[in-house]
């Protein structure tokens, strides 16, 4: 068995992995490095084989999207720790051992990330994960270094390693008994919120996920879905219920959805009035279909409670309220306790 493998997910991603991979080839030495390919039709696959015969490929044959797509790859994968990588990262040099030296200092931590860094404005975070995710009592995901769309530069504010609620799916490093035991990634989110489920699955049974800086990677960021994209706004909101609805206790679950409601309505009709007419679309057939399947999720969710020994805390505030009512743009300015 490998101590670390690297995993880089591929969907008709040629030109990603021509610009990106050298670097994990060059700067990944201590790891087996593979891209498994999620059936694309460029010539990914071949160009691999050809420019970097030391890469192993898993090919998949299909398009399984992000999150079941990686559960059938690992499912092949050897390694005490897996690194699921983006294939449109750039690392550094001794990217690896940080993550790998805060895993083995403590077997409670059971997956962690780098600081995620903008490609393409190297001096200030990227919106995927910045320094470490967190998320409101309403479900809003939010980082050290970005709330919503406010990404801030990197002045070394967060370089701490920090406990996380939620670790990036672009460069995430997780203990692979762990995410066997838990079930891996829920592959019907297809993509989108999949690693935030995950997280608070870990969580809830004991383990702990770590923001660790002193490894650095930078990401590009909206390669696969652009920002404005109402498929990747339809997954968004749909996965973000599911998320909570198998995650929530009883004792918050109908309160926070309720608000829910509100909210994505609200997000739903600014949509429609600054002209997104696929977005305010994607909301309300995100929200009719959650409502359709969401008992699908109900074993799930009884599992998830079950297996639970302890309650992950969201914060205990609005993240809405306080960006667009109160003004706060910065992570350092939200309050500090998760019940403010």
């Amino acid at each position: 068995m490998n101590k670390v493998a690297v995993v880089i997910l591929n969907y008709n991603g040629a030109d990603m992995l021509a610009r990106f991979l050298p670097s994990v080839v060059e700067y990944s030495p201590e790891a087996q490095v593979i891209v498994a390919d999620n059936g694309s039709t460029d010539d990914s696959v071949a160009q691999v084989r050809a420019l970097f015969p030391a890469v192993e490929v898993i090919e998949l044959g299909s398009n399984f999207g992000f999150a079941e797509g990686y559960n059938r790859a690992l499912a092949q994968v050897s390694a005490e720790y897996y690194i699921l990588l983006n294939s449109d990262v750039k690392v550094t040099r001794g990217w690896i051992a940080p993550l790998l030296a805060q895993m083995e200092a403590c077997e409670q931590v059971v997956a962690c990330q780098p600081k995620l860094l903008s490609y393409n404005k190297k001096t200030h975070f990227e919106y995927a994960g910045a320094a470490g995710g967190f998320i409101d009592k309403y479900g809003y995901p939010y980082c050290r270094g970005r709330l919503f769309d406010t990404v801030e530069p990197d002045n070394g504010q967060y370089d701490a390693p920090c406990p996380v609620f939620w670790a990036t799916g672009a460069a995430l490093m997780v203990r692979s008994s762990v995410f066997k035991t838990v079930g891996g990634l829920d592959g019907s989110f297809f993509a989108h919120m999949e690693e935030i489920d995950l997280c608070w699955r870990m969580l809830a049974r004991g383990g702990v996920v770590m923001a660790v800086p002193a490894s650095v990677v930078y990401h590009v960021g909206g390669a696969t879905l652009a920002k404005s994209n109402p498929r990747k706004t339809y997954l968004n909101f749909r996965n973000n219920l599911l998320l909570l609805y198998k995650n929530l206790p009883a004792g918050q679950l109908a309160a926070v959805l309720r608000v829910r409601s509100v909210l994505d309505y609200v997000a739903a009709v600014k949509f429609l009035l600054t002209g997104c007419w696929g977005d305010f679309k994607a909301v309300l057939r995100a929200r009719r279909d959650f409502n359709r399947i969401k008992k699908d999720y109900t074993a799930a969710r009884n599992e998830n409670m079950r297996l639970a020994v302890t309650v992950p805390a969201t914060s205990g505030f609005s993240l809405l309220w306080q960006y667009y009512a109160k003004g706060k743009r910065l992570f350092t300015q939200l309050p500090k306790g998760v019940n403010d």
